[in-house]
């Protein structure tokens, strides 16, 4: 579950991903699904950030 509450606009800004890119990671299981909100809204935190900068990595030098 996230901790710090981050939107997904806030960790696309952050890992370089668009927020369409944070949902397919998602949908097909490379990323946890996070928590929601009382608003309904994904609530990313920090570990989630850290997988997203390492898949970042990752498909930046070429890993299948």
């Amino acid at each position: 579950m996230a901790s710090a509450g981050m939107t997904i606009g806030d960790a696309a800004a952050r890992t370089q991903c668009t927020t369409a890119t944070i949902r397919y990671y998602e949908e097909i299981g490379l990323l946890r699904p996070v928590g929601r909100g009382a608003n309904g809204r994904r609530a990313y935190g920090h570990p989630e950030i850290h997988r997203l900068r390492f898949i970042r990595r990752c498909r930046d030098l070429n890993f299948p």
